[in-house]
């Protein structure tokens, strides 16, 4: 989970702010804020307050990701104890989903490899740095980059990157995870669905540990942002290229997906 708040006059980078004020910026969802800054993407964030976000990311995602449903969908039923699966996770950041996909799959005894990249040289530098994770390639490199070198993935996959894109960066993520996705393989792109209810929740769930599990990090502010930024499926429904789909998760999840068997 990535991104700022501006325009809340009572939000600090801490988040340390009173949540009925974060509350009064519910009448603005009704259509998506392209214009909202992420403190994150700032080059100036302070860097310990993103390492510690970067840190934290393995928490939140686990309650707001359901990272877990995305790899019983999508990626276990291409798993296999004797072919070993090649996911490519774009824009992996803290690369804790990655860690999470390869952990599932070796508890349930499959083959799994995952090749995480991004192009910001600061979560790379904090992903490098963690323990060694068996299975897992972190690269700083573009999706484009691999599609032109003619590498293929089972599954092409992201989370929380479609809110980062403007429609330009949208349309080339879609073609560069077509080119990537291997035979019978599938690309998937998970997300936030932008709505007054997850906002509301968000802002009052993260309250509490606003002081203290989340002090000294951007996941507050962040997150409360990248609500604004993301898309309802409708709106991705209606700028969806041809054979791409979108289906509702949980909670407040969005699933963009294309079938390398559908589109053939």
């Amino acid at each position: 989970m990535t991104g700022g708040l501006r325009g809340i006059r009572s939000l600090d980078a801490l988040g340390a702010f009173d949540a009925f004020d974060a509350l009064g910026s519910l009448g603005s969802l009704g259509s998506r804020d392209e214009s909202a800054t992420e403190l994150m993407d700032d080059p100036a964030a302070d860097l310990a307050m993103l390492e510690r976000t970067y840190d934290r990311f393995r928490l939140v995602n686990v309650v707001v990701s359901n990272m877990r449903a995305v790899y019983r969908r999508w990626i276990r039923p291409r798993l296999s104890p004797t072919r070993t699966c090649r996911v490519l996770d774009i824009g992996t950041g803290a690369a804790d989903v990655p860690r999470a996909l390869l952990a599932w799959a070796r508890a349930d005894g499959v083959r799994l490899e995952v090749v995480a990249i991004d192009p910001d040289p600061r979560a790379l530098d904090w992903a490098l740095r963690q323990p060694a994770e068996p299975g897992l390639s972190l690269r700083r490199v573009s999706s484009r980059e691999l599609a032109v070198a003619g590498d293929r993935f089972d599954v092409v996959m992201s989370n929380h990157v479609l809110h980062h894109l403007d429609g330009r960066e949208f349309g080339e993520l879609l073609a560069d995870s077509e080119r990537l996705t291997a035979e019978s393989g599938v690309a998937v792109h998970c997300d936030i669905e932008r709505s007054r209810l997850g906002y509301a929740g968000f802002a009052l769930g993260t309250w509490p540990f606003a002081g203290n599990l989340l002090a000294g990090s951007y996941i507050r502010a962040d997150g409360l942002t990248s609500i604004r930024r993301s898309h309802t499926a409708a709106e991705l429904a209606a700028s969806l290229p041809p054979g791409w789909r979108v289906r509702r998760g949980f909670p407040s999840r969005l699933e963009v997906f294309w079938s390398a068997d559908a589109a053939s």
